[in-house]
């Protein structure tokens, strides 16, 4: 028995406030790509939360899956690339996707399939169990994601304090539930927003390209509305890889309901890339950088350094 082709993965509901209680474990929200690894006789593929199949982007990563004692698995987790302090940072991943995946770290938290066994039908307690157990000392590259049991909202502020983007709280007595957000909920750091990319500017000085990226956020009514501009955080790589990407989307009006002032006037709007990317309460924002298309610290005792 061979494991699904592609299961769609559980999804969360964002909330303003950890849950807590016995019934609830606590994980770090980590800042990466929803990656699932399916094993089938030794195969591996890297299923991305669509479905697609992005297992040639990164062979290391693959090749770390190989060494896992199983004929079959399904498994649920989050490819990260990791600084040196621990912290997970999605805008690395473009510079280790250029090194086919070399140096990042794929961290486990939920196990589906094992060995024609359906244990996405277990509560998470058990699958949590088996996961562990089965990763026991994992190889370079791979780890396994712990959690905490007790009080939520101590787990986030401890989270917040590192830099972190949030926490995962999940329910220890259910199954896993493809495309449900009922018993998963995330919770956010408030240092931190996702906007809709609206526009740029032209590029100024010595830099090349392009200038700042000018954002925008969806008000409550769904309205465009213009949030200020973001330069830092862009190596000249992917300012190349921005002007590429968005010359061809240019059009001559500007989306946001609330005009930016006119020194960040919107010269460009790309249709593609105006679409929102979360919740924010954000307004107006200040010295913002870019950290990439949407930190990880330990912050408990149960979290250790990134194997790699």
């Amino acid at each position: 028995m061979t494991p699904p082709k592609w299961i769609k993965p559980q999804l969360c509901k964002l909330a303003t406030q950890a849950p807590s209680g016995p019934l609830w474990v606590h994980e770090i929200k980590f800042d990466g790509y929803r990656m699932a690894a399916r094993i089938a006789a030794g195969k591996v593929q890297l299923l991305t939360r669509t479905g697609l199949d992005w297992t040639s982007k990164y062979p290391a990563t693959t090749a770390a899956l190989t060494k896992l004692p199983v004929q079959s698995a399904y498994l649920d987790g989050e490819l990260c690339a990791v600084r040196p302090n621990g912290i997970s940072d999605i805008s690395l991943m473009q510079q280790a996707a250029d090194q086919r995946g070399a140096g990042l770290v794929y961290y486990l938290f939920d196990l589906l399939e094992l060995d024609g066994e359906e244990v996405a039908a277990l509560p998470l307690a058990e699958r949590k169990t088996r996961l562990a157990a089965l990763l026991g000392s994992p190889p370079p590259g791979i780890d396994f994601s712990p959690h905490e049991a007790g009080d939520g909202e101590a787990f986030r502020r401890a989270a917040c304090g590192y830099g972190l983007e949030g926490v995962i709280s999940k329910r220890l007595d259910r199954r896993y539930l493809p495309d449900d957000r009922k018993v998963w909920i995330k919770t956010k750091c408030l240092n931190r927003g996702e906007f809709v990319v609206a526009g740029w500017a032209d590029p100024e000085g010595s830099r090349p390209y392009l200038g700042s990226l000018l954002l925008a956020y969806h008000d409550d009514n769904g309205r465009l509305l213009y949030a200020g501009r973001v330069g830092t955080g862009m190596s000249q790589k992917t300012l190349a890889a921005l002007h590429e990407r968005l010359a061809p989307l240019a059009v001559k009006t500007s989306p946001p309901r609330r005009p930016a002032p006119a020194r960040d006037a919107l010269r460009r709007s790309p249709r593609a890339l105006a679409r929102p990317l979360g919740p924010t309460r954000s307004r107006r924002r200040n010295h913002l950088s870019h950290l990439g298309r949407r930190r990880i610290a330990p912050p408990h005792r149960l979290c250790r350094p990134p194997r790699r």
